[in-house]
């Protein structure tokens, strides 16, 4: 079974807490604060297996975590980081961000590994908490979690060259005359029900290789019959062959073949209908129209196409082909066909500021991550800790802009779950 889209959801770890601990050794009459930070949480990256060729064990695991990091302890003691999560995928395989649809990475080399989902950083023990004012803080901070998200694994052939054209036109044939590959070869439609791929040696010692992509139909780039699963594939060639049947068997027309496939492309992508083609005029040897070929040979000089006639049966025209595929695929560059989103993400010993104040229904409300953060530092039933909550407030600018909407002492400021009530 060959499997090539999965979605899974992956969540890296959340860091380990502070702890709240303070020096106690004898003959030490008052031990300062050793609480020690929590450890990372575990990154979640995706590496690439050179014995995987699918997504199929996808199918059966939907989840994956990281380990969380240890929570801090006294005399200092920093808890442990979480195991970082290491998930193997086949090389071609693309990772996406299901809700955004941005690409994560694109895992197309050997070795490669990227980090996708960062775990959670430690939080600090009361021991970062202490100044000369505030010598036995007895609030620490909390973890943070770590990245969670739903994600697209996508595998995507990596192959030089693409065959592509309806069904039943020989591209399975030529794929086992010109290569090593064995497709399965039969006189009807849809035969192929996933992506071959064979290399192909050169008379002087080059090899590309190439692509037998299934049978793409009209509507297949909106989702008609197996369509996009298999035009993903067609993205990473560099060279297209469109193979198409001229011996008028079966009644088709090959200029309007020509034309309906290339529309798909187009709908597809607007860059993949722009990739280098050349027509393949397949079973010359049992033509019954020579009118059929003319058509098509006209159609190729008015776009420019270059247009080789063959017989995948008889192998005739097939080294005058590969001859000439050989020698445009030194010509083509390996372009890098994915777009990677850059995803930085850069921690600072400073908080943002990204802080929401509103007042609706006559509750005033302060939100955003930055107080979500805030609130996991602090212990609202010890009193140096609110003292250091109410300055990061008065330093994040929330009281000002609290005082701008007309708080007066007594009313109430919704912060995360609690409510507190305002004292100027």
């Amino acid at each position: 079974m060959f499997t090539d889209y999965v979605k899974i959801i992956a969540k890296a770890g959340k860091g380990g807490d502070g702890a709240v601990s303070f020096r106690r050794e004898k003959y030490v009459a008052a031990g300062g604060p050793d609480g020690g930070d929590g450890g990372r949480g575990g990154n979640i990256y995706f590496e690439v297996d050179p014995d995987a060729n699918t997504l199929i064990d996808f199918r059966y695991q939907k989840k994956f975590k990281a380990e969380d990091g240890k929570n801090g302890e006294g005399a200092n003691r920093y808890g442990k980081s979480g195991e970082d999560l290491v998930i193997k995928v086949p090389i071609g395989t693309v990772v996406k961000d299901s809700e955004s649809g941005k690409v994560l990475a694109d895992l197309s080399q050997k070795g490669q590994k990227e980090l996708i989902l960062a775990g959670g950083r430690g939080g600090k023990g009361n021991s970062h908490f202490a100044t000369s004012t505030r010598q036995a803080p007895r609030f620490s901070q909390e973890g943070e979690k770590g990245e969670e998200k739903e994600l697209v694994l996508e595998l995507k052939l990596l192959a030089d060259v693409g065959l592509i054209g309806f069904p039943n036109v020989g591209k399975s044939t030529l794929l086992s005359v010109v290569t090593d590959a064995t497709p399965k070869i039969a006189d009807y439609h849809f035969t192929t029900l996933e992506p071959n791929l064979g290399v192909v040696k050169g008379e002087y010692g080059d090899s590309f290789v190439i692509a037998d992509i299934p049978g793409i139909i009209e509507g297949a780039s909106e989702g008609i019959g197996l369509g996009i699963q298999f035009l993903r594939h067609i993205e990473r060639t560099r060279l297209l062959l469109h193979v198409i049947d001229v011996s008028g068997s079966e009644g088709r027309n090959p200029v309007k073949d020509f034309e309906i496939i290339n529309e798909e492309l187009k709908k597809y992508s607007e860059k993949l209908s722009k990739r280098k083609q050349i027509i393949v005029a397949n079973k010359i040897d049992s033509m019954q129209d020579k009118s059929l070929y003319e058509e098509l040979e006209k159609l190729a000089k008015e776009k420019n196409l270059e247009i080789y006639q063959i017989s995948a049966v008889t192998k005739q025209g097939i080294n005058e082909l590969i001859a000439r595929v050989s020698e445009v695929l030194k010509q083509l560059p390996k372009e890098e066909l994915i777009e990677v989103e850059e995803k930085k993400k850069v921690y600072t010993m400073q908080l943002q500021e990204d802080v929401i104040v509103k007042k609706e229904n006559g509750m005033y409300i302060v939100s955003g991550s930055t107080i979500e953060k805030l609130m996991r530092t602090v212990n609202l039933e010890d009193n140096e800790s609110l003292h250091y909550f109410h300055r990061r407030l008065n330093e994040l600018g929330v009281n000002e802009k609290l005082r701008q909407l007309g708080i007066q002492d007594g009313d109430y400021v919704q912060i995360s779950d609690y409510e507190l009530e305002w004292q100027d």
